[in-house]
């Protein structure tokens, strides 16, 4: 439809993907962890020599393969999710410094998640389609599934992964485990785009990434399994 198409929707989209790439670089400077899927997507990085926002497009791009038995259709949403938070991950990390003091580096790293927060609830009150790790997991939610038990089985994979290949786990993976749900689900109906007429109502039940569309779908499929529709929490990229 034209109106999902809209300018405000595509800002919205743009700058929280953009947001979420300076939230990465803010926790990597920070050295004190990272997510589950940036400590395995820093761990492939400094295997290979390259910089970590190649790998999280790499990453991306073999994920959403995993979508095609699936039978997920991406949208423009996750299309540029994939590329341009790896861009700009590369770009901020190039213009950020590594603070020393552990202060500095604990304020860089609330910084980071409150900001990955803000951003994730921007890309995904756009409404143009999931990033594609939330994708796979509703996905498979999708088909009865779990969602809390896939969720927390794919994370567990990567995060060990990670930590086996050299990503940096601390407390800062803890903190934004603790975290990024409840303040995504906070945000999420204050930046969710809606078509005209239709209240804040409609999404103030959002849980953390429950995508907009996706959350209908899900439960439309859950009334026909006889399983009621899950939510889904937050986390991207």
């Amino acid at each position: 439809m034209v109106a999902d198409m809209s300018a405000k929707r595509l800002v919205r989209l743009y700058v929280g993907l953009a947001g979420f790439g300076v939230s990465l670089a803010l926790m990597v400077r920070a050295r004190l962890g990272l997510g589950p899927w940036d400590v395995l997507h820093q761990g492939i990085a400094r295997h290979l020599g390259v910089q970590l926002g190649w790998v999280t497009i790499g990453v991306g791009g073999l994920v959403m393969l995993a979508w095609i038995p699936l039978r997920q259709r991406p949208g423009l949403g996750t299309i540029s999710n994939v590329v341009i938070i790896g861009l700009v991950v590369n770009g901020a990390l190039d213009a950020l410094p590594a603070p020393g003091a552990l202060a500095w580096r604990a304020a860089w790293l609330a910084a980071g998640i409150g900001l990955n927060a803000l951003a994730t609830a921007c890309y995904i009150g756009a409404g143009l389609g999931p990033g594609p790790r939330d994708g796979l997991m509703t996905g498979l939610a999708a088909r009865g599934y779990s969602l809390p038990v896939v969720r927390t089985a794919i994370e567990l994979s990567v995060l060990g992964a990670g930590i086996g290949l050299g990503g940096s786990f601390g407390v800062g993976t803890v903190a934004y485990a603790l975290l990024i749900g409840p303040l995504t689900q906070i945000l999420l109906p204050r930046l969710t785009v809606r078509p005209d007429g239709e209240s804040e109502k409609g999404t103030s039940s959002h849980d953390g990434t429950d995508l907009r569309n996706r959350h209908t779908r899900l439960g439309r499929a859950g009334r026909r399994s006889g399983r009621p529709g899950q939510g889904v929490r937050a986390a991207r990229l």
